[in-house]
């Protein structure tokens, strides 16, 4: 792990990929992250998403990686009082279940903060704490509908079902995207409170979040009547596997080998290296120059020239024109070619670890090198309440006291999330 958290710590308090993901992240930038389970039930995602071992998905073993489990019942007063206990030795507390359900439990950030003024509290929701969905049960494709994202249309027989990016004016849009910006305004927050001493109260939503993340689509397509020059944009048409109709210049092609290329080369400068690189100076005029980019929309007869092109190299020999004659394309690899692909090798996003009891396990890493440094595993995902008697003893609450924060009474409850 990275210590450039060191000595912070996180009260995470959630279930699912949105819950889990915020105190991931800020484990693995070196802080201390303790996540509070409901006893015998816990976080459900340990048994979904495909099992490698029991209670070990490979969710699980990803999302809550570098964390300690901590089973307390806050349905209960001896509950409440050893989460409220513990949460006077946390910094920030992570919210990631439904909008609302904290304060239904009575550990929603104004209970939080008479006990500790200066609390960052930082909720990851589905639909956010406020607006008429906000208290709507949520999974990620209904983050991702409400804001138009989940394109559908009916078939022969009257079903509805996806699309896939036909007809999609938000291309590009990803499930639970709402964490880094979480961890982002929490971070902010810690700045905030070192030279103010003031607490924060972060409320994101999953849905919004979808939508700024593909926010240049959203821009585009939103403002798109008030466009009155079409100069440097493949107009909007028809999308064929998610390209725009007519990018001859933006698009993916067939090397020697089988495998297949993006090519990119819309500026001048890029085209004029890759005519140079492959010796066809009679294609060098063919680019407009009168724009910043051309997407080749308008000369449909050099999609097939550029075809029988890509197809005199293997993927291997157009990476290393790439790389010597300053031209912009990549190998597009499938994702069982990712491990082997000398550039992700080089970076280490993917290692190879070996958990305790669900054997080896291939960890996708936080995605940047600080200090030249990767992220780590530290702490493999722990057994439901793995911690509890360490964390809960460390802050002087008694063997009684633990025992009774993790009873459940045997009655029919609502679940809260």
């Amino acid at each position: 792990m990275f210590d450039l958290l060191k000595g912070v710590r996180v009260l995470e308090f959630g279930i699912l990929l949105n819950g889990d993901l915020l105190g991931m992240l800020l484990s693995d930038l070196g802080a201390e992250v303790i996540k509070v389970e409901e006893p015998v039930k816990g976080d459900y995602i340990r048994d979904m998403l495909g099992i490698i071992t029991p209670h070990h998905s490979p969710a699980h073993l990803q999302v809550n990686k570098n964390k300690k489990s901590v089973t307390i019942n806050v349905n209960t007063p001896e509950g409440k009082h050893a989460f409220f206990e513990l949460l006077k030795t946390v910094d920030i507390f992570a919210d990631g279940l439904r909008g609302g359900a904290c304060e239904a439990m009575g550990i929603g950030y104004e209970a939080q903060k008479a006990v500790k003024p200066d609390i960052i509290y930082m909720a990851n929701t589905g639909f956010g704490m406020t607006g008429p969905y906000a208290r709507l049960g949520a999974h990620g494709y209904s983050m991702l509908a409400i804001v138009g994202g989940l394109p559908a249309k009916k078939d022969a027989d009257g079903f509805v079902d996806r699309c896939g990016n036909e007809g999609d004016l938000f291309g590009g849009i990803k499930g639970g995207p709402g964490g880094p910006y979480a961890v982002m305004a929490g971070l902010a927050a810690l700045w905030r409170r070192q030279q103010t001493g003031q607490g924060a109260y972060i409320d994101v939503a999953a849905s919004d979040a979808n939508l700024a993340t593909s926010w240049m689509a959203a821009v585009t397509n939103l403002n798109y009547d008030r466009i009155t020059d079409l100069t440097g944009m493949a107009p909007r048409g028809t999308p064929n596997d998610g390209w725009p109709a007519g990018s001859i210049l933006y698009a993916l092609y067939e090397a020697k080998d089988g495998r297949f290329i993006m090519f990119c080369a819309i500026e001048p400068k890029f085209w004029y290296n890759f005519c140079d690189a492959i010796g066809r100076a009679d294609l060098r005029d063919v680019i407009r120059t009168d724009i910043p980019v051309d997407y080749g929309i308008d000369k449909p007869w050099l999609r097939a020239v550029l075809a029988e092109i890509f197809r005199e190299r293997d993927a291997n020999e157009w990476m290393r024109i790439a790389l010597e004659k300053n031209v912009p394309l990549a190998v597009a690899n499938t994702l069982d070619q990712v491990p082997t692909d000398p550039h992700n090798r080089a970076r280490g996003i993917l290692f190879d670890g070996d958990h305790p009891r669900a054997g080896p396990f291939t960890y996708v890493r936080y995605p940047a090198i600080i200090d030249g440094q990767h992220s780590g595993v530290e702490i493999p995902a722990p057994l439901l309440g793995e911690h509890t008697n360490d964390v809960l003893a460390a802050i002087g609450l008694s063997a009684a006291e633990i025992a009774a924060a993790q009873v459940t009474p045997p009655r029919k409850r609502k679940d809260p999330v």
